[in-house]
């Protein structure tokens, strides 16, 4: 599985492993899942980031969505390309 590394607030690095990508209304959107999270009963926690980078800059910068319009939207967009498999 590729990994996108995110630098958390606190400086630490955390790394997710990516599900699916895609681009909604202009905006590169990764579906990660933490792997320290996985436990049998629950599953993996999702979590859905932003790339906020500028044009021309070498890598990504993501950032987690946190406004529930937008976080609603790309969600259906996920939902849909991974009908089959179960992410809370």
């Amino acid at each position: 599985m590729e990994t996108v590394i995110f630098d958390g607030e606190d400086g630490t690095e955390l790394e997710f492993g990516i599900l699916e990508q895609t681009r909604v209304g202009g905006i590169n959107y990764l579906l990660v899942i933490d792997p320290e999270e996985n436990d049998e009963e629950n599953g993996s926690a999702a979590y859905i980031l932003k790339d906020i980078s500028e044009d021309g800059d070498e890598e990504g910068c993501y950032v987690f969505v946190e406004d529930d319009t937008e976080y609603d939207a790309v969600y259906k967009v996920f939902a849909a390309m991974l009908d089959d498999i179960d992410f809370e």
